[in-house]
């Protein structure tokens, strides 16, 4: 679930899916199978037409702010579009909507009838930002909406999202690889590997006391400003290479490079369990009596008997 008014981050190696799954959940990609609920209306089954109604309340920021955004097409014209698209203002409304949203997101109204190549990346990107918020949406999903920009450039970003939310009570689906990023802008976090969450919890939660051996990894590989703390810390190094999510290993996805892997783990589909009040984890390793792992003897799989009992039910 994602929670009205929260920024839940997700956060997962490249082509782990992620991207698909935001564009899955607005019909950018279609899904073929599961649910996709938004205030109780399953998107993944409605019509074109039903669809095309729910688009108001559900947009998107692509990672890319240059190839989103027509270059044939003046910013007015890519702003004032969605507003002609759903009705919401024509004509000498439009434009003055248009300049409202440009000012919004800190663009001059001055380069209204600029073209896209004619801004810097950052500027591409408050202009996609205000493309999302011309229809006055409720659910955005950003994906990857810092990934092609300078780090300064980036702060600012992520400093406009969050001012924007709190204005407007906006839901985020904040898609990245940047675990810094990441913590500096979710309230949740979940992270994804090969096509399935594995950890989902507070983002403070993830970061302090993570359950999964690779969120334990992810949040190791992230590097600590002070050069003292960096060279005495241990890293979580994953061996082997990711497996293909076309042909994704059998039982628990993750036991090819897991170290510690038992046999039960190529055999169960570990089923994201509550470990702890709020916190959710696959891996039959761990259960709500035993919520740490340890390597220990080979038939020991605390939570194999709940994930047995989850599957069956």
């Amino acid at each position: 679930d994602i929670y009205p008014g929260e920024t839940l981050g997700l956060v997962g190696e490249s082509g782990c899916g992620k991207s698909t799954l935001g564009r899955a959940i607005l019909r950018l990609t279609e899904p073929t199978g599961g649910q996709v609920l938004f205030r109780g209306k399953d998107l993944a089954h409605l019509s074109q037409r039903e669809m095309r109604d729910e688009r108001k309340h559900l947009q998107m920021i692509f990672q890319d702010p240059y190839a989103s955004l027509n270059p044939r097409m003046t910013v007015g014209q890519i702003i004032g579009e969605p507003l002609e698209t759903f009705r919401i203002a024509t004509g000498r409304g439009r434009d003055e909507h248009v300049q409202e949203l440009m000012e919004t997101v800190g663009l001059s109204k001055r380069f209204i009838k600029r073209y896209p190549h004619e801004f810097s990346g950052g500027q591409r990107q408050r202009i996609g930002i205000a493309r999302a918020l011309a229809v006055d949406p409720d659910f955005i999903v950003a994906d990857e909406p810092i990934s092609a920009l300078d780090v300064s450039i980036q702060a600012q970003i992520m400093n406009l999202m969050e001012r924007l939310q709190r204005k407007n009570n906006l839901t985020y689906l904040f898609i990245s690889h940047d675990l810094r990023a990441i913590r500096h802008v979710s309230d949740r976090v979940a992270v994804m590997y090969l096509g399935k969450l594995v950890e989902i919890a507070d983002a403070k939660v993830i970061y302090d006391e993570p359950l999964m051996p690779y969120t334990k990894a992810l949040i190791s590989a992230v590097p600590v400003p002070d050069p003292e703390i960096e060279a005495t810390r241990k890293r979580m190094v994953l061996e082997g290479d990711v497996p293909s999510p076309i042909n994704p290993p059998q039982g628990c996805r993750f036991h090819t490079r897991c170290p510690f892997a038992i046999q039960a783990c190529k055999e169960v589909v570990p089923p994201l369990a509550e470990i702890k009040p709020n916190h959710f984890a696959a891996c039959i390793r761990i259960s709500p009596e035993q919520p740490h792992i340890e390597k220990v003897a080979e038939g020991d799989a605390p939570g194999l008997r709940d994930a047995q009992r989850i599957i069956a039910t």
